[in-house]
C-alpha cells in the first residue's frame, strides 16, 4: 500500500493553513520572547519567517544568549528589538500583542500568565508547567482573558502525525486497550559537574526564580534543566507529554483514573536527580496506557527507541517521530504499511505549522490545534506519574475536580511553595 493513500488528512490540514505572506485580517504586530536559547531561536526564527510581526523585545537572564538573539533579529529582520532581563519589565513596557515563553519549565506558568492578562497572544513552550495548579491557573487565565494560547505539541500539526490519527479512527487497528508510550536513549553515567560561581553574563538568582535556591552549576545551563526536579520533571515531564498528547488526541477520554509509577538512578551519576529508568501506568475507562523510560543499555537492534505502541486486534501501529508511523498487521499475508515524516531542520520539528495555526487561530478567532486545555491535560498525565513516583505508592485522580482522592499527601504534590517574593498562581 502506497504512502499517498493515508495522507489525505495531512493535506487538507495543512493547506487550510495560512502559508506564509498571507494577509491577516486582525494583524497583531508586534512580538517578545521570553527565553532565548536554543528551542527559543527555533521558535522565533519561524515566527520571523513568517512575517507579518516586528520582533520588539526578547528577555533572558543569559546576557550571551540575549545579546546574541538581538544581532540575529537585526541580521535577519531589521528590527531594533530591546533587550530585558526581567520579563515583567519587557511585557510592561512593550506591551507586545504575541508573546513566545520558552524559558525553563519551572517559569512557564508566572510568564504565561503575565503575558495573557496584559492582552497578549502566547505560545508556549511545552510541558506548560512544573505543578498541576500552575497549568491550571493558565488554562483559567486564557479562558478569563480570551486569549489564544498555543503549546507547542507541534506533532499535532506534523502531516504524519495527523494521517496516523486518521488510521486510527479508521478502525483497521481494530479495538485498542493498551498503548505504550516510551523513550529509550542510551546515555551513559556522566560526569557530575562542580558547583561553581555563576558567569558574568548569568543572573543565576533570576533563573532560579521561584525554585529553591541551589548552586549554579554548569550542566545546569543550558539545556540541562530538565533532569533536575526543583526545575522540571525529568524525562516523563520532558518527552512524555508529547506522546500522552498524542494518546489524548486518539482517545476520547480526557485523563486517567489510576496511576502507578515507579523507578530508580540506576546508572546516572551527573549530579541530577530525576530518575534514569521510570514506568508508569495509567488505567482510563476503555484502555491501558503505559510509559517506559531507560537512559541507559539501548542495543543497537532495538528497534524503534521511541513513540507509540497502539496494540490492536487486527495488529499493531507505532507512532513515532523521525521514524513516521508503521502499522504491523495481525494477519501475516498482509504487508506492513509506512508513512514517512514531513519534518523541518534544524532539530526535525513542526513549528512552521505550529506557528501558522496560532496565527491563524488568532485571526479567525478559534482554537488552535494545540490548544492550552490540550497542553494541560498532556502535561497533567506526566506529573501524576511524577507524583506517584515520588509517593511510592499508586494514586486515584479525579478529573473533574482536579483532585487526588482521598489523600492529602498527594494533593500537596498539586503545588509547590515559591521561593522570595514570587507568588504561586491561583
Amino acid at each position: 500500500m502506497q504512502r499517498r493513500d493515508f495522507i489525505t488528512t495531512s493535506a487538507l490540514a495543512i493547506s487550510a493553513m495560512p502559508l506564509y505572506g498571507i494577509t491577516f485580517q486582525n494583524k497583531p504586530k508586534s512580538l517578545a520572547i521570553i527565553g532565548t536559547g536554543w528551542w527559543g531561536m527555533n521558535i522565533l526564527r519561524e515566527a520571523m519567517a513568517f512575517g507579518d510581526c516586528t520582533v520588539v523585545g526578547l528577555c533572558d537572564v543569559d546576557r550571551k544568549a540575549l545579546e546574541a538573539a538581538r544581532d540575529e533579529v537585526k541580521k535577519a529582520k531589521g528590527d531594533d528589538a530591546r533587550i530585558y532581563e526581567d520579563y515583567r519589565e519587557l511585557i510592561s513596557k512593550e506591551k507586545p500583542d504575541l508573546v513566545i515563553v520558552a524559558s525553563p519549565d519551572h517559569w512557564h506558568a508566572l510568564q504565561a500568565i503575565e503575558a495573557i492578562k496584559s492582552g497578549a497572544h502566547v505560545f508556549m513552550e511545552k510541558p506548560i508547567c512544573h505543578t498541576i495548579n500552575e497549568g491550571i491557573a493558565i488554562f483559567n487565565a486564557a479562558r478569563k482573558y480570551e486569549r489564544v494560547v498555543q503549546v507547542d505539541t507541534h506533532r499535532r500539526l506534523s502531516p504524519h502525525n495527523i494521517s496516523a490519527m486518521e488510521f486510527l479512527r479508521s478502525g483497521k487497528v481494530g479495538k485498542i486497550h493498551h498503548v505504550k508510550t516510551f523513550v529509550n536513549y542510551n546515555q551513559g553515567p556522566g560526569t557530575a559537574p562542580m558547583a561553581q560561581e555563576a558567569p558574568d553574563h548569568l543572573n543565576w538568582d533570576m533563573y532560579l526564580g521561584p525554585a529553591p535556591k541551589m548552586d549554579y552549576n554548569p550542566g545546569i545551563h543550558p539545556k540541562g534543566f530538565r533532569n533536575h526536579l526543583d526545575l522540571a520533571n525529568g524525562t516523563i515531564g520532558d518527552w512524555g507529554i508529547h506522546w500522552f498528547d498524542q494518546v489524548l488526541w486518539w482517545t476520547e477520554e480526557k485523563y486517567p483514573k489510576k496511576i502507578y509509577s515507579t523507578g530508580s538512578r540506576y546508572v546516572k551519576q551527573d549530579g541530577t536527580n530525576a530518575p534514569d529508568f521510570q514506568s508508569a501506568s495509567f488505567e482510563f475507562e476503555s484502555f491501558t496506557l503505559d510509559w517506559e523510560h531507560r537512559l541507559f543499555a539501548v542495543g543497537q537492534n532495538e528497534g524503534h527507541n521511541l513513540g507509540c505502541y497502539f496494540y490492536g486486534t487486527e495488529g499493531t501501529f507505532h507512532l513515532g517521530w523521525i521514524d513516521g508511523w508503521t502499522f504491523y498487521p495481525r494477519n501475516r499475508n498482509e504487508s506492513k504499511i509506512h508513512v514517512d515524516p514531513t519534518l523541518h531542520q534544524p532539530d526535525a520539528q513542526n513549528i512552521k505549522e505550529a506557528w501558522a495555526d496560532f496565527r491563524q487561530a488568532i485571526d479567525k478567532d478559534v482554537r488552535p490545534a494545540c490548544d492550552i486545555e490540550n497542553g494541560m491535560l498532556a502535561t497533567n498525565v506526566s506529573l501524576l506519574g511524577m507524583a506517584s513516583y515520588k509517593l511510592g505508592r499508586s494514586i486515584i485522580w479525579d478529573g473533574d475536580k482536579n483532585r487526588i482522592v482521598g489523600d492529602e499527601e498527594a494533593n500537596g504534590l498539586l503545588k509547590r511553595d515559591y521561593r522570595g517574593e514570587w507568588e504561586y498562581p491561583r
